[in-house]
């Protein structure tokens, strides 16, 4: 009698907390992004077609990509070799790299941005030596590049530390017994242990650059159709009450947001299929 109580309380307990999640989800996730599509489908799709056409969203989804398409590489890059010195070596500093990684993380990207204008800003520590020298960095697009750098370099390293952590050294030194150099035992060995988890890195990393705002509105100016990236976009047409406009521009990134989710899934899918085989 008592175990069939405590069944029947345990799985009141589960659909309950299910029924809960679902709820949650549902008014702080479907139901925004409803309403974002909604707005911006509101006087039609031709006003929506009209508003992504415009020549400054055009140059704000241009400036994205291109930022998007500088700061992953870069950031990709840096994951990769911070994590195979993490992992794969012993040497002073290690726990304080460990640290400056998750720095992003703590520090509000207002305050990132603010980092850079007092770094590389008119009246900043480096401002009039680039000024002499005709270099411009902050309301520019280095600076912009700089800002998503920064906020952005944790997301693949990140996810590649405790996965070859878990890893370990066999492979790579298995290889090197057997003859291999440094880079054949990172392209063979290192490089297909880790793909999955690189590409889910890869994938968040892109997605918080295209879509940073707090770090990216300090150093970039609002400068319309030059330094203005498409969630400054969405917030300068927000301000003048174009909200067609914006909700166009934000349905974007909304899109953006849900085909991360589903590649997010997938990877996670392969990851553990593959994670599961080697076991």
């Amino acid at each position: 009698m008592s175990r069939q109580h405590s069944t029947s309380e345990g799985r009141a307990a589960r659909l309950g907390l299910i029924a809960l999640a679902l709820l949650f989800l549902g008014f702080f996730l479907v139901l925004p992004l409803l309403a974002v599509f909604s707005e911006a489908l509101k006087q039609g799709l031709g006003a929506f077609i009209d508003a992504v056409k415009n020549p400054d969203a055009l140059a704000a989804i241009r400036l994205t990509l291109l930022i998007a398409a500088i700061s992953v590489p870069l950031n990709m890059v840096f994951g990769v070799a911070a994590s195979w010195a993490i992992t794969k070596f012993r040497f002073p500093g290690r726990n304080l790299l460990v640290t400056l990684i998750d720095l992003p993380f703590s520090v509000s990207p207002v305050v990132s941005g603010l980092i850079f204008v007092l770094l590389f800003g008119a009246n900043g520590y480096l401002g009039p030596w680039l000024a002499a020298h005709g270099v411009k960095i902050i309301f520019a697009v280095p600076g912009i590049v700089l800002a998503t750098v920064f906020i952005t370099f944790p997301f693949v390293a990140r996810e590649l530390i405790p996965l070859m952590m878990e890893q370990g050294k066999d492979d790579e030194e298995a290889a090197i017994s057997l003859g291999a150099n440094g880079w054949q035992t990172f392209w063979h060995v290192t490089l297909p242990n880790i793909r999955w988890g690189l590409l889910y890195g890869v994938l968040l990393c892109n997605a918080r650059a295209m879509g940073e705002f707090g770090a990216v509105s300090v150093v970039s100016g609002h400068i319309r159709g030059e330094t203005n990236t498409m969630p400054l976009h969405v917030e300068i047409l927000y301000n003048e009450y174009d909200f067609v406009g914006a909700f166009a521009v934000a349905s974007l990134l909304a899109a953006l947001a849900l085909v991360t989710l589903v590649v997010k899934s997938l990877l996670e899918w392969r990851f553990d299929l593959h994670s599961g085989a080697k076991h």
